[in-house]
Order: C-alpha cells, then sequence, then structure tokens
C-alpha cells in the first residue's frame, strides 16, 4: 500500500501549491521576506513605528461552508475568512500585516480549493495584508467527500500611543454604524435550519423581495461575502477622525460585541429605528418565526462595525464612509451606566 491509496496524493498536492503560487504573491507586501514553500513566513516589521505592538486574531466561516459546498459556490467564503480575521483586530487599530490560512479537506480537489484560495487572495487584497502562508490538509475519513473546512489567523501592527483598549471612550460619543454586505459569516446554523424545515432550496428566488435583492436567489444572498472594514476605518483616523472605539459585530450580534469596546462605567443607548434593516433579515425571521430579540442576538441585523467618535465629529465620520461606498447611520451614544445596550429588543 502507499499514502495515495490511503486517500492522500501528496504529488496532487505539490502541484497545487505550484498553482496558487502567483495568486499568493500577489498579495505580498514589501516587508515579506522570502517566498512560498518554506517551513514558516517571514515578514519585516514596518518602519516608521516607535512603540509596535502586534496584534492578532484568528477565526473561522462556520457552517456558511456548507452553503458553498452545497451549491458548488467557493470563491467567495475565503474573503469571508479574511474578513472575520481582519475586522477583528481592526477593532484595537491595528492594521492588519498578514495572514495564514489552513484548510483541511477529504480529498485535494484542485479546481474546487483554487476557488477558495482566490477568495482569501482577494480578502487581503481589500484590506492590505499579505498572504504569508497556510497549510492545506487532506483527511479522508475525517472529512465526506467534496467537503472542507477553513481557519484563518491574523497579526497586526499599531503604534502603542494609537492602541484602542476603552479608556478613550467618553459619555456622549456617537456610535456610527456601518452598514453590513449581508448575513456575513454569523448565525448560518439556524438559517440552514430554516431553510430546509421550511422546503425552501438555496436555488428558489425570493420574488416578494426581489425588488431588494434583484431577483438573486436565496443560495446568491445568503454567500454575500463579509464587508471588509480595514481601509475605510484607518483611512478615517488619518483623515483626522478621532475614533475611541470600535466593534466588529459577530456572533451575539449587537448586545454581545458591541459593550465590548467600552470601559467600566459606560453604556450605549442604541435607537433600532435609525437604520433601515436588509430584507434577508426581514425574511429569515418571518418564515422562520424567529422573534425580534433572538434576531438581534443572533445576526448583525444591518450593522456590521461600529465605530465611536465625539460628537463633534460624527458628520464628518458619516460623510467619510459615505465616500468610500459604506453606508453609515447614527446608531445611538455612549451614556452612564453599568454595561451593555439599552434600547435592544429583549425576550
Amino acid at each position: 500500500m502507499d499514502y495515495k491509496q490511503a486517500g492522500v496524493d501528496v504529488v496532487a498536492g505539490r502541484a497545487f501549491v505550484d498553482r496558487i503560487r502567483n495568486m499568493v504573491a500577489s498579495t505580498h507586501r514589501p516587508e515579506v521576506l522570502g517566498g512560498i514553500g518554506g517551513f514558516s513566513g517571514y515578514f519585516q516589521l514596518p518602519t516608521g513605528y516607535r512603540e509596535p505592538i502586534l496584534v492578532s486574531g484568528t477565526d473561522g466561516v462556520g457552517t456558511k461552508l456548507k452553503l458553498a459546498q452545497q451549491g458548488n459556490q467557493h470563491s467567495t467564503v475565503g474573503i469571508d475568512l479574511v474578513a472575520m480575521c481582519v475586522n477583528d483586530i481592526l477593532t484595537s487599530g491595528a492594521e492588519p500585516l498578514f495572514f495564514l490560512d489552513y484548510l483541511a479537506t477529504s480529498e485535494l480537489n484542485q479546481e474546487q480549493l483554487t476557488q477558495v484560495v482566490s477568495g482569501i487572495v482577494e480578502g487581503c487584497k481589500q484590506s492590505g495584508c499579505t498572504l504569508l502562508g497556510g497549510e492545506t490538509a487532506e483527511m479522508p475519513g475525517f472529512y465526506q467527500p467534496g467537503e472542507y473546512d477553513l481557519a484563518g489567523f491574523a497579526v497586526g501592527v499599531v503604534e502603542k500611543s494609537q492602541l484602542l483598549d476603552g479608556s478613550q471612550v467618553r459619555s456622549g460619543d456617537v456610535a456610527i454604524g456601518l452598514a453590513s454586505s449581508g448575513v456575513h459569516s454569523n448565525g448560518f446554523s439556524l438559517v440552514r435550519k430554516i431553510v430546509f424545515d421550511r422546503g425552501y432550496n438555496w436555488t428558489d428566488t425570493l420574488f416578494h423581495l426581489g425588488a431588494h435583492l434583484g431577483g438573486a436567489c436565496l443560495g446568491e444572498v445568503l454567500l454575500t461575502p463579509t464587508q471588509i472594514y480595514v481601509k475605510p476605518v484607518l483611512g478615517a483616523r488619518n483623515a483626522g477622525i478621532e475614533i475611541h472605539g470600535m466593534a466588529h459585530i459577530t456572533g451575539g450580534g449587537l448586545p454581545e460585541n458591541l459593550p465590548r469596546c467600552l470601559p467600566p462605567g459606560k453604556a450605549i443607548e442604541i435607537d433600532v429605528n435609525s437604520w433601515t434593516i436588509p430584507p434577508i433579515f426581514e425574511w429569515i425571521s418571518t418564515v422562520g418565526e424567529v422573534s425580534r430579540p433572538e434576531m438581534f442576538n443572533t445576526f448583525n441585523m444591518g450593522i456590521g462595525f461600529v465605530v465611536l467618535v465625539p460628537p463633534h465629529q460624527a458628520d464628518q465620520a458619516i460623510q467619510w464612509f459615505e465616500s468610500q461606498q459604506i453606508s453609515a447611520n447614527r446608531i445611538g451614544e455612549v451614556i452612564d451606566g453599568s454595561g451593555g445596550l439599552i434600547g435592544i429588543p429583549e425576550n
């Protein structure tokens, strides 16, 4: 017997690395040392920092991958993977420097996995970071044929004096909500249960929401990749907008994630009528008979990222993000309190 008979094709693995080599190299920043194929990646810290602080984060895509695999659409989940990591480290004010991925599959399907890597490359380009390396693991018997899983890891840098740790937040700061691109990468276990229990298919066109969704099928809408906020947010800081805190709205929605950027003794009063909730969430709520509190505690509900700015810069911040093609709204205000959110629907 040999390794290939056991389900692992080493030759195909080498061919896959060669196939993606140029794509990966297209993300390289000037600080990269060496190339793809070594045991580790090398990255020199950018110049100009007096007290550089490294910031790291790791995440996956979750059961959204099931939808990609069932629909044989693999080119966007890599963007989700990068987004979930770089948006997290952005909340501290960090600029993403490099990204590494881990891709595990039952057997190496080069066409399928090349699409996945193309999405990772696109996510890295959108966030300005290098795809420094990765690992592809063939695990026959662990995953079903055609299945794969993704995990990622990002490292960024921020000047120590510019690090956001909650201490900068003040009462009166305005919460600016930045629009999500859709469901992003959270809540898909519930979405999948609703779709299958109610007898829908990923290819169904939602005609009653067609005016809003452009006639797209359900799968296309749900596979819309997570918005990456790195360049617009860092650009806002460089443009002189004073950001006191940031939150990436992921699993747990606004109630779980927004308080994470607050110091002790502060809360945020939210006006849930200050933005338009995208129709896909209304569809999920209606078809799945999901309560409004449960929706807010599971999904982003149209707000993918929040920045806290002083009141005199709120209008400037909104104008900036709108100029970057990201819809932005005043959604609340920091107040004295014991933490948490006020105004979000509760059970």
